[in-house]
């Protein structure tokens, strides 16, 4: 009997122990997810974790298991679009700063036809002999035209398109860096002006900002602009990548009382812009529209397409020659059908327009060959986020190169797809409040700057591989495109038989 109460005292004390322990364990667990939700809540480095508190943190320690297991399980590097894990990584790294080397070798297949690779000197530019890029001024015969040193820019992007913090990270992230900032169509807010960072006024086809009860362009709203001192530019935008021929569009519940004040349009009710310029009906009204514009603010003015047409293009060079040179647009930016945008019909997405990779070559020839490249400075603009590709673009002929989705990455974009419904989870692309809390201007402001800056170093990197002081002296002859063949031509010999002629191209 007493072996058996004995028996029974220690059954007790162990299940006691392991009572005990139990609830220390799930104490312990608790405890940690109290600790993990207030660090969560209270930082400010990364949106999905303050705006997913715990369960964010699956992102993270998913995205590291997915180097160790992704070769059993998941895609490779360069399999994901439109943009691959690669390209993000690499954005993402510039943006923290972070040392971005790599180790193994390249995961980049340099095979397939249309591939570019930049031919690297024997007797690469030392450091001491290397160049700042150099003063590039925009519409030297305005009365107030622009200077900028820097080569990489931020695209349009319409305050209600992206939230409140977004444009705010943007404006300070881009006076940090000493670079512009593109309003799109959406009209001038105070959060674009907060930063006092240098700022291209975007004039949709709805005239958002500028426009009268009618919706047509009023003057007076125009000189007010002029008269703004951080807008710099003003941008006539014809067409956009991902939709050519297709107006803005902002679903109703992204309307706020706010934005359409900006854009001075009715609250609650889709904001859908026309699929072009009313009043630019042929060649001849869009010059005489950039002459408005230009004489009315005093500031260069340019216009933004989509290629569909080259021969357009012999006709509006033909006309400028014809008015005389000043009547020229001080810019021309050239987007391509891969553009990005928050919402698009797949027709357009997919089947319209050029890629950059065709057009701004082309166009570049057609300017030179009407002896306007001194007059019209060539932005290139379209899914050119890394460094390499913003190089091309300089090879190529462009002066500038401009990038929307690139900087979203910067603020934490996860390419989450959902632009369009309002529930961006990292608070860049929603107006609700709880999403946008996420997004810490500080912080993101940072990391913009972080990008850009780093964009202009590794562009230097590449330039002075290729034996050039800076990265504008860049041309064709310093990279190459790999052909059917499997081997590689120069971008000079590659282009050469996409000369631009009078007749067809």
């Amino acid at each position: 009997m007493q072996s058996q109460i004995s028996e029974l005292t220690s059954m007790i004390r162990i299940f006691e122990f392991m009572s005990y322990t139990f609830i220390m364990v799930v104490g312990f667990l608790f405890l940690s997810i109290i600790v993990m939700y207030i660090s969560d809540v209270t930082q400010t480095s990364q949106a999905i974790r303050r705006n997913y508190p715990v369960v964010g943190r699956f992102r993270y320690f998913f995205e590291q298991m997915g180097e160790f297991f992704r070769q059993y399980f998941f895609a490779m590097d360069r399999e994901e679009m439109p943009f691959n894990r690669a390209i993000r990584s690499w954005v993402y790294r510039a943006a923290k700063d972070l040392e971005n080397t790599t180790a193994f070798g390249s995961t980049r297949d340099l095979k397939p036809e249309n591939t570019i690779l930049f031919v690297n000197t024997p007797f690469p530019t030392l450091s001491q002999d290397a160049k700042t890029s150099r003063d590039i001024v925009i519409g030297e015969n305005c009365k107030k035209p622009y200077h900028t040193q820097n080569i990489f820019h931020i695209s349009g992007m319409s305050y209600g398109a992206i939230s409140k913090p977004a444009v705010r990270s943007l404006s300070l992230g881009a006076k940090m860096a000493g670079c512009w900032m593109n309003t799109g169509e959406g009209g001038l807010s105070a959060y674009h002006l907060e930063g006092g960072a240098d700022l291209v006024f975007q004039i949709g086809t709805a005239k958002y900002g500028i426009r009268n009860e009618n919706g047509e362009i009023c003057k007076e709203k125009l000189e007010e602009l002029g008269e703004q001192e951080q807008v710099k530019m003003f941008e006539i935008k014809l067409s956009q990548g991902a939709k050519p021929g297709k107006g803005g569009i902002l679903p109703g519940n992204k309307v706020t009382k706010e934005i359409a004040e900006i854009r001075g349009i009715a609250m609650d009710s889709d904001s859908i812009s026309p699929n072009r310029h009313p009043d630019i009906k042929s060649t001849k009204d869009l010059l005489d529209f950039i002459e408005l514009v230009r004489s009315t603010t005093g500031k260069p003015v340019g216009f933004k397409a989509v290629v569909g047409d080259y021969n357009w293009f012999n006709e509006l060079f033909e006309e400028i020659h014809l008015r005389g040179a000043d009547s020229a647009p001080d810019f021309i930016t050239i987007d391509s059908a891969d553009g990005g945008t928050g919402a698009a019909p797949l027709s357009l997405m997919d089947y319209m327009g050029l890629p950059i990779s065709e057009s701004l070559p082309r166009v570049n020839d057609l300017i030179c060959k009407h002896k306007l490249k001194d007059r019209i400075k060539l932005i290139a603009s379209g899914k050119l986020i890394t460094p390499a590709e913003v190089a091309w673009a300089l090879c190529v002929g462009a002066d500038f190169v401009v990038s929307a989705r690139g900087f979203m990455f910067s603020l934490g974009c996860i390419q989450a797809m959902q632009c369009n419904k309002n529930t961006c989870p990292t608070g860049i692309a929603t107006h609700k409040k709880n999403l946008q809390k996420g997004l810490h201007v500080r912080h993101k402001s940072v990391r913009v700057a972080n990008y850009a800056r780093n964009m202009e170093k590794e562009l230097a990197v590449i330039a002075h591989a290729c034996g050039v002081q800076e990265p504008r002296e860049l041309n064709r002859k310093h990279a190459r495109l790999v052909i059917k063949n499997g081997q590689s031509i120069s971008l000079a010999e590659a282009y050469q038989s996409n000369k631009p002629n009078n007749e067809e191209i």
